[in-house]
């Protein structure tokens, strides 16, 4: 099954990114569905905070109650991701890391802000 929300850019995007994500309860995990909501917030933050204009786009697609791909879109010029390199004191910076750390797969179609990650547990 595939889920598709457009999500308005705007302070309120990453809250409403969320509850989008409530509506996958009894399609996905109950365990599973804090870490999809925790990575989907941070992917919206980063596109509210650096991504081009117009709306959103967040499209889920579930393969099980475990396994799932969550991708996020945006209209920016695209990125390379890179290593966080900043003190583990200092504040910001960790939303790619999170994606990293609590997905099974991830990363950003080339040349794009199109970010995507996989869970499977």
């Amino acid at each position: 099954m595939t889920l598709t929300f457009d999500i308005p850019r705007d302070p309120m995007a990453p809250a409403a990114a969320r509850h989008a994500i409530e509506g996958l309860s009894g399609r996905v995990a109950d365990d599973v569905i804090p870490d999809v909501k925790l990575l989907v917030s941070e992917l919206i933050t980063n596109s509210v905070k650096y991504g081009g204009d117009g709306a959103l786009r967040l499209q889920i697609e579930t393969e099980g109650p475990r396994k799932l791909r969550a991708e996020v879109i945006d209209q920016g010029v695209g990125f390379v991701p890179v290593a966080r390199d900043r003190p583990a004191t200092e504040v910001g910076g960790w939303g790619l890391h999170l994606v990293q750390t609590l997905s099974n797969r991830w990363g950003v179609h080339e040349g794009s802000t199109h970010v995507w990650f996989e869970i499977d547990r």
